[in-house]
């Protein structure tokens, strides 16, 4: 009858050597040495400190709220509903990232690289995204309400039915982007470049535009109420069923622009330095 042995530990996954029976500290050591690796490889937020990125991974649904990520190479990352509230990811490398529907309420993205990044339904309000580079991302829905863009690059980028109330963005570019039903109520664009963006049906109450350029861009059916549009470029840009009421354009230039028509404008304003198509008069500003 063959000899009772002592049994050994069992580790899935794991060969354990025979010396090591069951009861002896080296297994208990052993033990806790592989549970504690197994948890450091099961820690994607671990990993992404430790590696100071994370490009390509898969960290969607992921609470990374308030966490120092500045300079983070996070390309390609998958990001999707993650929750990135109130985290500094100034000069992140987020190209190409996923980020639909990503919380970036009060996040600081100073000079960023959102390029190409697909963010359809982001939440960025309060947001800053100075200098930020967002080069034909997709945010259509996005939430940028009281945003700071001043610098920053939207050229070509997606921007249908996003939200910019009282978003700053002086000196912003969002030439050639799409920005049909984008509200800008009460944004401050002065100085930005909109040259040949579409704004169909856009909302730009009460926007403060001053100096910018609106060249060869699409403002067919958007309505200017109580704007300031003083010194801004509407070279040949298309006005067809705009309707501005209230609106500032003292120095102006609006002697190329397309398809506005007179009973459309109410009571807006300008100087004896705005530039007027024939047969359109403006009353002076006072």
């Amino acid at each position: 009858m063959t000899a009772d042995r002592p049994s050994l530990p069992i580790v899935t996954g794991t060969s354990v050597f025979p010396e090591l029976v069951k009861g002896s500290a080296w297994a208990a050591l052993l033990l806790i040495g592989l549970g504690t690796g197994a948890a450091q490889a099961q820690d994607p937020v671990a990993d992404l400190m430790r590696n100071q990125g994370c490009p390509s991974c898969d960290l969607r649904l992921t609470t990374l709220r308030g966490l120092q990520l500045a300079g983070f190479d996070l390309k390609g990352t998958n990001l999707r509903e993650a929750d990135l509230k109130e985290a500094d990811l100034s000069g992140a490398q987020l190209s190409r990232a996923d980020l639909r529907r990503t919380e970036l309420e009060r996040a600081t993205l100073v000079e960023a690289d959102l390029t190409g990044a697909s963010m359809r339904g982001v939440d960025m309000e309060k947001a800053n995204l100075t200098r930020a580079r967002f080069g034909n991302a997709d945010l259509r829905d996005a939430d940028l309400n009281e945003a700071r863009l001043e610098g920053a690059d939207f050229t070509a980028s997606d921007l249908r039915n996003a939200s910019l109330i009282r978003a700053g963005a002086m000196g912003a570019n969002f030439s050639n982007a799409k920005m049909d039903g984008v509200d800008l109520e009460r944004a401050d664009v002065s100085g930005a470049d909109f040259s040949d963006a579409r704004l169909m049906q856009a909302d730009l109450d009460r926007l403060i535009a001053r100096g910018t350029s609106f060249r060869g861009a699409d403002l067919s059916g958007v309505r200017l109420s109580s704007a300031d549009m003083s010194g801004a470029d509407f070279g040949n840009a298309n006005l067809t069923d705009a309707l501005l009421r209230n609106t500032r354009l003292p120095g102006a230039d609006l002697s190329t622009v397309r398809g506005l028509s007179q009973d459309r404008i109410i009571n807006a304003c300008g100087d004896a330095a705005t530039r007027l198509p024939k047969g359109i008069t403006l009353e002076p500003c006072t």
